[in-house]
């Protein structure tokens, strides 16, 4: 399977979960203030990059079933 990097990086959903998680790895990187509120960033961040992970999963295994069917 070919991956459309145009269309990745054209992606809102994209570049909202970067700018999540940005921000949460900022809040990390920033705040020295307590444990608690970097361990708190960090699992913002990884869960802003799942949550984009599995989403563009879903989207991708649709496009294939809908683009296998049609080649049937």
């Amino acid at each position: 399977m070919k991956i459309d990097w145009k269309r990745k990086l054209g992606s809102r959903k994209f570049w909202t979960a970067a700018a999540g998680f940005i921000g949460a790895a900022a809040v990390l990187i920033c705040n020295d203030e307590s444990i608690v509120a970097s361990v708190t960033a960090m699992i913002s961040a990884a869960g802003v990059l799942i949550a984009y992970i599995l989403g563009e999963s879903m989207i991708d295994a649709e496009y294939d079933r809908n683009d296998s069917t049609e080649n049937e």
